[in-house]
């Protein structure tokens, strides 16, 4: 496959004419919040769709494996790295405008979703202050249906616009999409493009409040001061991940730099120089001593890169 990898993916390196910027052999440990991991055969910055069509058109051609990543913030990527393509959305995939007619928001996949949200809040408009402080890009927030227990991104979406290689582009109407807990029914290989995210006007007041109150609380129940990529298990249906794992006393557990958090036990953050073996000793440690303990079997919420 490197030999295919060569012809139509390497021929970016040398094609002025392409939208976008081309780095092979890119340590994936700087794009991602983990800190973590070796390098991607080769990553692909996209700056228009145009672009994005090509860059999944060569790999395609090259069999090669394609993935599209915002920010990292949810994913763990093998220190041997991936043999496959990473794609970033740039510039015309960070654009943000409100409609004030219809009271929405046109957001690119690549905007970060803290910006959205400082944006309404600007403009005294409810409805996302549930995802202060959330990290991450639009595009992941969708795709994982960021929120809390009793509001999510996916109840705020009018329309979302993605491409895939087998239907091009299309607009899909929020209620056509099957929206879950930290899940939605996109297909792997249907790139978000863009959204429609509906607000409302409120007393700024009320909206700061809210903001606050939402903040505070991460503030005081996750660990921000290390690196890692949030939650790492979905909560199993009546119960919580953290509670379970710090019951089989597994909170504060450490393998290498990577450590089980004190602060919250869903969370394993990198103390310093952790490896991505690390961290995969502790997930399935963990999945072992909760399913012998409780018959419960923990799904994990962070994506996995590499480990085939």
């Amino acid at each position: 496959m490197a030999a295919q990898h060569a012809s139509a993916l390497g021929a970016l390196l040398v094609d002025d004419r392409f939208d976008g910027e081309v780095y092979p052999n890119e340590p994936m440990a700087r794009h991602t919040t983990y800190r973590i991991g070796g390098p991607a055969r080769y990553l692909v910055r996209v700056d228009s769709v145009g672009a994005l069509r090509h860059v999944v058109e060569c790999a395609l051609e090259c069999s090669a494996p394609w993935v599209v990543v915002g920010r990292g913030s949810n994913l763990l990527v093998a220190d041997e790295g991936w043999d496959g393509v990473v794609i970033t959305l740039g510039r015309d995939f960070r654009k943000l405008r409100f409609d004030e007619e219809h009271s929405r928001f046109f957001v690119g996949a690549g905007v970060p979703l803290s910006s959205v949200v400082q944006e309404a809040f600007k403009r005294s408009l409810a409805g996302l202050e549930f995802a202060v402080g959330t990290p991450g890009t639009i595009g992941g927030a969708l795709r994982m249906n960021a929120g809390s227990r009793d509001e999510w991104l996916g109840s705020r979406v009018v329309a979302v616009t993605t491409y895939s290689p087998d239907r091009g582009m299309r607009r899909i109407p929020g209620s056509d999409v099957a929206w879950g807990y930290r899940t939605s029914s996109f297909s792997p290989d249907e790139v978000l493009v863009e959204c429609e995210i509906a607000v409302e006007p409120a007393d700024p007041f009320f909206i700061r409040g809210k903001m606050e109150a939402s903040l505070a609380r991460r503030k005081k129940t996750q660990p921000l001061d290390k690196p890692s990529c949030g939650s790492v298990f979905k909560n199993p249906e009546g119960d919580s991940a953290g509670r379970l794992i710090e019951q089989v006393g597994m909170k504060g557990a450490t393998v290498g730099g990577a450590q089980v958090s004190e602060v919250h036990a869903n969370f394993i953050v990198n103390v310093g120089g952790a490896t991505a073996r690390d961290v995969m000793e502790l997930i399935k440690t963990i999945q072992t001593k909760v399913a012998q303990a409780y018959g419960i079997e923990l799904s994990p919420e962070v994506r996995f890169l590499g480990f085939e």
